[in-house]
């Protein structure tokens, strides 16, 4: 099929390497204008432009996808369809319109559960058993369309968002490919009203640990917010991040917060054991390398 691929990130760049391998012809891959990133904030394409130019593929990063020249740029295309993944803009009707057989969206959820833009961390932060990828018939709402198919998976107990991430990247690719191949005769079907649940965009301070909640609680956050935005608490003033801990069936210290032996801390339910942590300016260590080198037994996590 002539595809047209709209896409950002690395979750994207997988499902348009497989559709490129799978032979179909790629007209177009569209995604989010150049922008800094990095230390030195030099200005860097998205992968799936680089991944496009290495293979000799045209690209479009417009700066306006509802107005200018772009909607005529895509209805020239003359596509059969629009592979949308992780594209980061709300298509008009006319776009979703353009493609013969319209726009196929990979969601990184199990819809109509998360919809929305950090399906695979809130998963995982909600403490979910599973998770999975749907391709599913864009419409003018926001994840709203009919499902065309779902591949579903367990997330492991002690999995974070980043693990889940690259695994539901390599299913929905798959899952994309058996779509479009199937494309003409799929039935569509619509999501169901109940189940609907929001994922929102995470923000820096959703990485707050609060140790009056379980630590059941806790350890979700930790694992569904790894490697980004993270999470931390104050321990004398400063960020401490906890990039990695563990519940523990052991008694909690004197209250939520503490620091005991073997740098559990105390939380509203439980302890909740310190792996790996950074301090500001400092490299990660581990939690008992944390407790000896700055003597923090007995102080309190806020």
């Amino acid at each position: 099929m002539r595809i047209g691929f709209f896409g950002t990130p690395d979750f994207a760049l997988h499902t348009l390497r497989a559709l490129h391998a799978a032979g179909h012809d790629i007209a177009v891959v569209v995604a989010q204008p150049d922008k800094p990133a990095g230390r030195g904030n030099k200005v860097t394409s998205p992968v799936t432009i680089e991944y496009a130019r290495a293979h000799g593929i045209a690209t479009l990063q417009p700066v306006k996808v509802k107005t200018g020249e772009f909607p005529e740029q895509i209805e020239a295309l003359g596509l059969d369809v629009a592979v949308v993944v992780a594209y980061g803009r709300i298509l008009t009707p006319r776009l979703l319109a353009a493609p013969r057989l319209g726009c196929v969206n990979v969601h990184g959820s199990l819809l109509p559960r998360w919809r929305g833009a950090a399906p695979i961390q809130w998963a995982v932060l909600s403490g979910d058993a599973e998770s999975g990828v749907c391709t599913m018939q864009m419409d003018a709402g926001l994840d709203t369309g009919a499902v065309l198919l779902r591949a579903a998976t367990p997330i492991g107990p002690r999995e974070t968002a980043g693990a889940l991430y690259e695994r539901l990247a390599e299913l929905g690719a798959a899952l994309a490919v058996e779509t479009v191949a199937r494309l003409e005769t799929l039935v569509p079907v619509p999501q169901p009203e109940a189940g609907v649940t929001w994922a929102r965009m995470l923000e820096r301070e959703d990485g707050h640990l609060d140790f009056s909640k379980p630590s059941a609680v806790l350890d979700a956050q930790v694992r569904g917010l790894s490697p980004w935005p993270g999470t931390y608490a104050l321990f004398r003033g400063e960020p401490l991040k906890v990039l990695e801990a563990e519940p523990t069936g052991a008694s909690a210290p004197s209250g939520p917060g503490v620091i005991g032996k073997g740098a559990v801390v105390g939380t509203g339910s439980g302890g909740l054991r310190l792996l790996r942590v950074q301090l500001p300016g400092k490299k990660p260590v581990t939690g008992d390398d944390f407790m000896n080198g700055a003597r923090a037994l007995g102080e309190q996590l806020t």
